[in-house]
């Protein structure tokens, strides 16, 4: 479904990203770890078409993004950390809006809209303004104009950012139940989220890719200090802690 090759990133003299690979195939939920400036972000511009890599090559659905552009971006739903909402529509209005933005054929669009509707909750919600909805429900709208085009690939940055405990199980229900419609690349810092959604943790460190594995044989596994098994937060401290792939280069390992 997504092949990510070599994929390098740099701004003037700074790397951003230095030769990531990695796949997802169909189905896959996959959790995307990192402090803030390792990378993600970045990772994910690249991923929607948002902005070029300087090296390396990104197919999805067997079509490169470099050559296929506006084709992929039809495959793809986004949603960044600040949603892309218009306060003063309706929410279904909005919908609507996106659905035909997204060039969802006007004899669907009807249906589509009446889907992610139910399927996000927003049945109650739906006739009112954006601007008046709590940041659970608009978190909800922006997921629905994520995949109201039916995309293959959804892309979610930060989705819990600022939920309280009730709106953030809400959302991550949603998540979840996306499993037998798409493959998932879900990025967030708050790590007990990725327990309960994603199948596989990729976790990224100064622009390079330093972990990656099912999310069982994490949770499974144990340190040579310890018997019992890691917890994610205990994975992503003793990754955080070791020197960066950079560093180590430059001082022979020492």
């Amino acid at each position: 479904m997504l092949i990510v090759d070599q994929v390098s990133k740099s701004f003037a003299s700074f790397q951003a990203l230095d030769q990531v690979s990695f796949e997802m195939h169909s189905g896959d939920i996959i959790g995307l770890l990192g402090k803030n400036g390792a990378g993600k972000t970045t990772l994910m511009r690249i991923l929607t078409s948002f902005i070029g890599a300087s090296s390396g090559t990104v197919s999805i659905d067997g079509e490169d993004i470099a050559k296929h552009s506006l084709s992929i971006r039809k495959k793809i739903g986004y949603l960044p950390e600040k949603p892309p909402l218009y306060g003063d529509m309706t929410v279904q209005y909005y919908l609507k809006f996106a659905a035909e933005i997204k060039d969802v054929p006007k004899n669907k669009q009807q249906f589509q809209l009446a889907k992610v509707i139910q399927e996000c909750d927003l049945e109650q919600v739906k006739h009112k303004t954006i601007a008046t909805l709590s940041k659970g429900y608009k978190q909800r709208v922006g997921i629905a104009q994520a995949i109201i085009h039916e995309p293959k690939l959804l892309i979610l940055d930060e989705p819990t950012s600022g939920l309280d405990p009730m709106q953030i199980q809400q959302v991550l229900a949603l998540i979840k139940n996306q499993r037998d419609q798409r493959t998932v690349l879900l990025s967030t810092h708050t790590l007990t989220e990725i327990e309960q959604v994603a199948q596989r943790v990729i976790m990224i460190k100064s622009g390079r890719i330093v972990l990656d594995d099912p999310l069982d044989v994490l949770l499974n596994s144990s340190d040579a200090n310890q018997s019992q098994p890691l917890t994610l937060e205990q994975v992503f401290i003793n990754h955080h802690q070791q020197p960066s792939p950079v560093s180590a280069a430059l001082t022979g390992g020492k």
